[in-house]
């Protein structure tokens, strides 16, 4: 069946059928309707899946969807054009310029926390971009995945963009065949599986992965502000996001006061009993269930510790002390348990991000700019969010991706088609003036080669603004006052420069 639906996306894509941007539009504005006509169902299915609550599905995914589908039908037009670039003096009268283009049959592997942002916004730039899309979204959300699947069978073109269920096995299916593009939301270690696979095909990935994504507060910061946006961003979604904060590294002055401040935070957000709070969700299974709760052992909380393997329920957690090496802190937690590890400044903080992979986010609560930038400059991420977490994603205009270990690649936006389109090169020029040619053939001697270099060393020019002007009269004026100096110097000689000055003039062009 996925050898099938694949082929059919080959056949249908080779038509020409997405070339055209109407079309490519049409399919944009159905994916635009179905999210805003079953938004119930699409909740319900993630309260089956999740436990999430009906207002925060919107909030969390939804919305975002709606926003990159309007931004890309808005602006699909600008993105598709060919885009010119700068001259040199070799390629003045030519025309010059990159034309994006489909990349082809483009496999988009979604995640189960998010298993609808992080499935169709990739699929949103895969079609403004051209492409056909053979869409796997993950196994775990079971609901959310066959929904998925009946939904766009009914609203896109079932040939452009097929949607293959299953799980392990069907992934592995998947995989063995050819694409033009691999598109991968998940963990480091399957992510690393998708990458070897693809490369028997010489198929590019885009990785986005996650990690330990660190949270530094500043001990002259407003502490209880900073603590309420940790709570939001650690605990929603039952602590199940690649960009939550994973850690806290604070100084050991202000750590009993964090504490403090989340409990307060928490006891607002979710009541006496978190379990019985509609906003708080659950695990996602008993595997990651088991998982989480050995990565507690040996732990006493400070905050939270309840668990219910019945249900999938894990409290939100908080874990003071927590050694800088131990288990807790060598895997992405990727659930409610929120560990402090104390440094004993900024500097230590910063040694402490160096020392690990690189994050897929980290986070900066500081009062002080220059420590901020300080800090900023003196670490890497995949983004930096500064008083607050997460907000980075929200934003279309930002690249989002992950750097070394956390992932590759970027989308969101404008960068989820150009990740997905290839940025073909492209130059076009007339058979005519020929002579300009005559310094690059054989036979070579010193006067073609310095002619040569001379042109291959000339600065680029931008054809669309005022610098062509200047650039020409630069080129005029200095080509001027090299020809009136020789001639000059000739007539100095006593030479006959006359003839001369027109016979090499003329050579030259």
């Amino acid at each position: 069946l996925s050898r099938q639906a694949v082929q059919r996306a080959r056949e249908a894509f080779q038509s020409g059928r997405t070339r055209p941007l109407e079309f490519r539009l049409q399919q944009l504005h159905a994916l635009q309707r179905m999210i805003t006509e079953k938004e119930t169902e699409i909740a319900t299915a993630l309260k089956q899946d999740i436990n999430r609550s009906q207002y925060d599905t919107p909030l969390l995914e939804l919305i975002g969807i709606e926003n990159e589908i309007k931004l890309a039908i808005d602006r699909m037009a600008q993105w598709a054009a060919p885009r010119p670039v700068e001259k040199n003096v070799l390629t003045i009268s030519d025309e010059v310029y990159i034309q994006p283009e489909p990349l082809g049959v483009v496999l988009i592997i979604g995640a189960w926390n998010y298993p609808w942002a992080l499935t169709l916004l990739p699929l949103v730039g895969a079609i403004a971009a051209g492409n056909a899309a053979v869409v796997k979204p993950s196994e775990l959300s079971e609901y959310s995945s066959l929904l998925l699947r009946a939904l766009l069978s009914r609203y896109l073109d079932k040939e452009l963009y097929p949607v293959v269920t299953g799980g392990v096995a069907e992934t592995q299916d998947l995989l063995r065949l050819r694409f033009d593009h691999v598109f991968f939301t998940g963990g480091s270690t399957t992510g690393k599986l998708v990458m070897e696979a693809a490369a028997q095909h010489l198929t590019p990935v885009t990785l986005e992965l996650g990690g330990k994504s660190p949270c530094y507060i500043d001990k002259d910061c407003e502490i209880r502000v900073a603590c309420r946006r940790i709570t939001w961003g650690k605990f929603v979604n039952c602590g199940q996001t690649c960009i939550a904060p994973d850690y806290i590294l604070c100084e050991p002055s202000i750590q009993s006061q964090v504490v403090d401040c989340i409990r307060l935070t928490l006891l607002e957000f979710y009541g006496a009993d978190p379990k019985c709070s509609p906003d708080y969700g659950r695990i996602i299974n008993q595997r990651h269930f088991n998982r989480i709760m050995s990565l507690m052992e040996g732990y006493t909380p400070v905050v939270g510790g309840q668990s219910d393997s019945s249900q999938c329920y894990i409290a939100p957690t908080v874990l003071k002390d927590v050694p800088p090496h131990s288990r807790l802190m060598q895997e992405e937690i990727f659930g409610p348990v929120l560990p402090i590890v104390t440094v004993s400044d900024m500097d230590d903080a910063i040694r402490f991000v160096n020392e690990r992979e690189k994050p897929l986010a980290l986070y900066i609560f500081c009062n002080d700019k220059k420590a901020v930038k300080r800090m900023i400059e003196e670490t890497t991420s995949g983004g930096v969010t500064v008083n607050d977490v997460m907000m980075h994603y929200t934003l279309s205009s930002l690249p989002f991706g992950g750097v070394g270990h956390s992932g590759m690649g970027r989308y969101h936006g404008k960068h989820t088609f150009d990740q997905l389109s290839h940025q073909r090169a492209c130059l076009i020029r007339s058979l005519k003036m020929e002579s300009v040619n005559l310094a690059r053939y054989p036979p070579q001697d010193r006067r073609r080669a310095r002619r040569s270099r001379m042109a291959l060393k000339s600065p680029l020019i931008d054809m669309s603004k005022r610098t062509l002007i200047w650039a020409i009269s630069a080129t005029v004026i200095g080509f001027g006052l090299l020809v009136a100096l020789v001639v000059i110097l000739l007539i100095a000689a006593g030479l006959n420069c006359t003839c001369w000055y027109w016979r090499g003039f003329y050579n030259y062009f």
